[in-house]
């Protein structure tokens, strides 16, 4: 891993795969470090002749913190935009946007295909809308193009755990609950894995602080679809039929905002990415940056990417 200066702040980076390959940008989501991008699913891109770039966003991980910002209150925020009110936040979705911008510029990529999850896909809205010529594609995991409400007990799940900071058991255990809570029906919840995850993000960075300001910046964000309408990037959405926090209807939205975009719905996938469903989201991934690159090798722009073939062609 490795440190790099964008936008201001510092950004841990991790690289995978040649850099002689198409770049990937994997932005990840809400109080999420770059390691909950699964190391096999990297890996499989990178296979498949990618070069792939996973990053920690501000407040998260080992990225900067921004403590001199007060976290404020998510559930108060919560219901201020529910009531149809607005909130402010100590940061937007587009400073978080600039940061992935400033990650392509601080390894000389020049561009890249964004793929961004949850809320890492509310923030690849603002990369691929405010920095169209640095987006090769854009995909879309399990987010949505503007707050739309879930169920009061999951919405909950979403702030830190009532717990002290040093009980470590407590914390996982909330984590592990949380996952569960978000879990779809199709394939086997790995109460294990999740465990040895919780433990080794707990041990990496700890910080909920930053969790709860990327909140408010979700909430304060407003609605991002009039922008999207303007996209000209190739766009895929990916979205579990199952998904109890960023409902089916956000992937829906998105890509009828989009022109163009391509829609897969994962049967009773959640809000996760288990191992089972990753041929479903490499395959047209893989697929759609194959077209794109081949598209920039026509009109001289870039080599075409040789090692993208999905097992459906």
């Amino acid at each position: 891993m490795a440190k790099v200066q964008a936008n201001g702040i510092t950004i841990e980076v991790e690289k995978m795969g040649s850099p002689a390959d198409p770049p990937i940008l994997l932005i990840m989501g809400l109080n999420a470090q770059l390691t909950v991008w699964p190391e096999g699913f990297c890996r499989g891109l990178a296979d498949r002749g990618h070069h792939v770039v996973r990053f920690d966003n501000r407040d998260v991980g080992l990225s900067t913190w921004l403590d001199d910002q007060p976290p404020g209150d998510p559930i108060e925020a919560l219901f201020t935009v529910l009531g149809g009110g607005t909130i402010e936040a100590p940061y937007s979705l587009a400073d978080m946007a600039d940061d992935a911008v400033g990650v392509i510029d601080a390894l000389s990529l020049g561009s890249a295909h964004i793929v961004g999850a949850s809320l890492g896909g509310m923030i690849g809205q603002h990369v691929v809308t405010r920095h169209p010529d640095r987006v090769r594609t854009f995909t879309s995991i399990m987010s949505m193009p503007r707050f739309i409400p879930m169920e009061m007990e999951v919405a909950l799940s979403l702030q830190p755990p009532d717990v002290a900071p040093h009980d470590r058991e407590a914390i996982v255990a909330a984590g592990i609950e949380a996952a569960r809570l978000i879990a779809g029906t199709s394939y086997p919840f790995d109460e294990a894995y999740v465990r040895r995850e919780a433990l080794a993000n707990l041990d990496r960075a700890w910080h909920p602080d930053g969790g709860v300001r990327q909140v408010m910046a979700a909430l304060a964000d407003g609605d991002r679809r009039p922008a999207l309408s303007t996209v000209a990037a190739p766009t895929l959405v990916i979205h579990g039929t199952d998904d109890p926090l960023i409902v089916p209807q956000g992937g829906q939205e998105t890509a009828d905002a989009i022109p163009g975009a391509e829609l897969v719905w994962i049967e009773g996938m959640g809000h996760e990415l288990p191992e089972g469903a990753w041929p479903q989201i490499l395959d047209p991934i893989c697929a759609l940056i194959a077209r794109a690159e081949a598209t920039r090798s026509g009109s001289g722009q870039g080599p075409v990417a040789t090692s993208t073939r999905t097992a459906a062609e």
